[in-house]
């Protein structure tokens, strides 16, 4: 739920403001009903001013600590857990470099954490902490310590957020989606689409909309859901098959008289551009795609589909025929409140490069391919 005092423009607005302090290497207070207040750093951002400006408006008593996804630790060795967060007590020699080469596995560590780890409740502040880090398209790791309970005059100017804001914001930027723009734009697979630009009331992340051809809106329509691949949509990677489900899409689309395809912005499902090359660097290791994004922090696919469903609601479409290999796709999808009639086979054919990408993503995530 969100807390009664915020309406959604102003709490999109305090956490956009909270997002970018993490960004910047900035502290920032994380509340949250019935729990003491906290001060938080994105472990990624952090340099050696904040982390003593942290030092010094967090409770000397109880310290600082290092809130890492189940996964990471278990990468490093601190945990047996594979799912939740667990906490680690950071001693007072721990620098950002050295908290740095601890949470990015693509970096050699000169020294790795010692134990003991406390697991985490999944209503804990420190899981708004991570949660707010991954929305920032930082790695998931946070350190944290209890507010101190008086703080100098020249440190209270921080930027504050609430543990239900968190929570409640990937939701509340989906469902305030507006169109904020639109033009024709010949594609070289349909010459005859209309782009529409949708974002979120008072700010936030566009997406796109391309209606191609005339889609009949009484008849399930159909529709391509893509997430942002700037690799392999723009670039022509080969280590994916994003590009060529792309360009297949709308050339599909277009011969069969008429459809949508959502563009998404949700980058190397849902972990974001730079985290996507991390992960392709694990990859370049012998990891999987799955496992990369677990040993980074994340979950094996972190995407979000209500604004898929808001977008296509928004554009008079009722029911859709979905080009997709991804049955979870489909049901996500309907949780979200869309009619999927159909799931429409989108396959291409495999090259040297992302042949084993394809092979985990039917092994490991499911996909018919």
């Amino acid at each position: 739920m969100v807390s009664a005092p915020f309406s959604s423009e102003s709490l999109l607005r305090s956490v956009d403001t909270a997002l970018a302090d993490l960004r910047h290497g900035l502290p920032l207070v994380l509340n949250a009903e019935n729990f003491p207040s906290h001060v938080v750093l994105a472990a990624e951002t952090a340099s050696s001013d904040s982390w003593q400006r942290l030092s010094s408006l967090a409770a000397p008593a109880v310290g600082l600590s290092l809130i890492l996804p189940a996964g990471r630790a278990a990468a490093l060795n601190l945990s047996l857990q594979q799912t939740g967060l667990v906490s680690l007590a950071l001693s007072k020699e721990v620098t950002p470099a050295t908290l740095q080469s601890w949470i990015d596995p693509t970096e050699t560590p000169a020294t790795f954490p010692q134990g003991p780890v406390l697991v985490l409740g999944a209503g804990s502040p420190a899981a708004a902490a991570v949660g707010a880090a991954k929305l920032a398209g930082l790695l998931p790791a946070i350190v944290m310590g209890r507010l101190a309970e008086i703080i100098a005059p020249d440190q209270a100017h921080l930027a504050q957020i609430s543990r239900d804001q968190v929570l409640a914001y990937k939701q509340l930027a989906a469902q305030n989606l507006r169109q904020v723009g639109a033009a024709q734009l010949p594609l070289t697979e349909a010459e005859n689409t209309r782009v529409v630009a949708f974002r979120p009331h008072g700010g936030g992340t566009e997406h796109l909309a391309l209606i191609i051809g005339a889609p009949r809106l009484d008849l399930p329509v159909l529709t391509r859901i893509h997430s942002q691949c700037l690799t392999g949509d723009l670039l022509g990677s080969l280590r994916c098959d994003c590009g060529d489900q792309l360009r297949g899409a709308i050339s599909a689309i277009a011969a069969a008289g008429g459809g949508v395809l959502l563009y998404l912005a949700q980058e190397g499902r849902g972990i974001g551009l730079v985290n996507k090359l991390r992960a392709y660097r694990l990859q370049e290791r012998g990891i999987d795609t799955v496992d990369a994004n677990l040993q980074l922090g994340f979950e094996e696919d972190e995407r979000d589909y209500t604004a898929a469903a808001v977008m296509l609601r928004d554009l008079g479409v009722g029911r859709v025929r979905l080009l997709t290999n991804n049955p979870h796709k489909v049901e996500a999808l309907r949780q979200a409140g869309l009619d999927v009639t159909e799931r429409v086979q989108h396959r291409f054919p495999a090259n040297p490069h992302n042949q084993g990408y394809l092979e985990t993503k039917a092994k490991r995530a499911g996909h018919i391919l």
